[in-house]
């Protein structure tokens, strides 16, 4: 049987970096094949689609990967989160059919919208699997499965979009390719794992995994355990409100610029903001590759080691916060137009703005990856209710009057609201840290 040891996290960061790099640019790939082949309408739909379906499919997943990542007692096993992701992910595909029902968009959107629906479908059981291998410290497992994952859903929504010369093609491509890497990659190295696992645990343990098949970490099946499912649903609920309201953080202003200005603008307004994920990619694989160890420094009492990883994340998030917006500053409208087309290169001023709020984001994001892993849950719910709300009260009084560099403006409110409240929190759990240093008690706080 193949042995896997954890990787150190300089090596799970390389290869997370390199995967989330190769499947970023294949996601930004898309849009330029949108962009190239038809129009900012175009891309317009496909973005809606995304826009509709991201926070019912945040809502539903709960989170459950970051807290199968920071698990580090072991109070579940793989098979709860499994069952209760299997679960949210029928639910989240009823109500987003049920959106696409009685929305009132046109029959092709709708369409659109149900097909990324499906494809997020397969992602959000993917991502389960992720989390286990991500739970070992194995990065290299998810970095190739997302190397082989974005050139394939590149490579299939282009043929869609080519073949049938509509965004429903594609978005059909997409939900192919997520559901090929999910069959036939993700759960084998699911098995690898858990196989793997098994064979360092003593035999009295296994005698019980044998009689009880689907109570031990070693099982791939899904496990259906009422008064389990119940206690994991309260603990990842607060986290599940937070991710919708990441979401719809992120997706208000689309929502506004395609009730006040259209498709087009928002076509454009997505391609100039996905942009922002060169960096977001970074704070990924970074944040990733740490949260097993930052939880671990939580869990065991240690202030000064989760302090100082904090701030090294921090200090990263503001370093590329400061390059996105001097190379927007200094080369925006070339590289507009060398990936796009001139129109989009018009809206340099777009650019820069958007990557004055991303700079914020990436700060915010290194803080939040830390109160997860300090498992600070409940209290996200509140703070991003006053995020999502300061964003969606700046969309609506600076879109109808700014256009586009409105939606900008409000990410921005958005992003200064959220890194001011999470530093605090993650203040507020240092402190925690060093006050139970002295009782030797675990800090956590759920």
């Amino acid at each position: 049987m193949q042995q896997l040891k954890p990787l150190t996290l300089r090596r799970n960061f390389s290869w997370t970096f390199t995967g989330n790099l190769v499947y970023a640019a294949s996601q930004w790939g898309m849009l330029v094949v949108l962009a190239k082949l038809g129009s900012p309408e175009m891309v317009g739909q496909f973005t809606l689609g995304l826009a509709v379906t991201a926070p019912v499919m945040m809502f539903t997943n709960l989170q459950l990967r970051s807290i199968q990542v920071t698990d580090a007692k072991g109070e579940y096993v793989f098979a709860d989160y499994l069952g209760l992701r299997l679960i949210g992910t029928g639910l989240a595909l009823l109500i987003i059919a049920g959106i696409t029902m009685k929305a009132g968009y046109r029959w092709e959107t709708s369409l659109v919208i149900f097909a990324i629906g499906l494809a997020k479908a397969f992602e959000s059981i993917s991502d389960i699997f992720y989390g286990l291998i991500q739970q070992h410290e194995r990065m290299d497992k998810i970095a190739i499965a997302l190397m082989i994952k974005g050139p394939l859903s590149l490579l299939l929504l282009g043929l869609g979009v080519s073949v049938t010369g509509s965004v429903v093609g594609g978005a059909i491509g997409l939900a192919i390719a997520w559901g090929l890497i999910l069959c036939f990659w993700d759960l084998r190295n699911g098995r690898l794992i858990l196989n793997n696992s098994s064979n360092g645990r003593e035999e009295s343990d296994l005698l019980v995994a044998d009689a009880e098949p689907g109570n031990s970490q070693n099982s791939l099946y899904p496990r259906w355990h009422q008064k389990t499912l119940s206690k994991l649903v309260l603990l990842a609920l607060p986290l599940g409100f937070v991710m919708m309201l990441i979401s719809l953080n992120t997706n208000i202003p689309r929502y506004f610029i395609e009730r006040y200005l259209g498709e087009r603008e928002l076509g454009i307004f997505a391609a100039i903001s996905y942009l922002m994920v060169v960096g977001s990619m970074v704070v990924s694989a970074l944040a990733e590759s740490a949260s097993p160890r930052l939880a671990k420094y939580y869990a065991e009492g240690n202030s000064t080691a989760f302090g100082t990883l904090m701030l090294k994340l921090v200090g990263v998030g503001l370093m590329l916060g400061v390059g996105g917006v001097v190379v927007s500053v200094v080369a925006g409208k070339p590289i507009l137009t060398l990936l796009y087309k001139p129109e989009y290169a018009d809206r340099a001023d777009l650019f820069a703005w958007l990557m004055v709020g991303a700079g914020i984001g990436y700060v915010s994001s290194f803080l939040g990856y830390g109160m997860t892993a300090a498992r600070y849950f409940r209290v996200q719910m509140p703070l991003f209710v006053l995020v999502t709300g300061s964003c969606a009260i700046a969309c609506f009084w600076l879109i109808p009057t700014q256009g586009v560099q409105g939606a900008a403006i409000a990410l921005i409110i958005g992003a200064i609201v959220q890194a001011v409240f999470s530093f605090a929190v993650i203040a507020y759990a240092i402190y925690k840290i060093q006050k139970h240093e002295k009782t030797k008690s675990p800090p956590y706080v759920s």
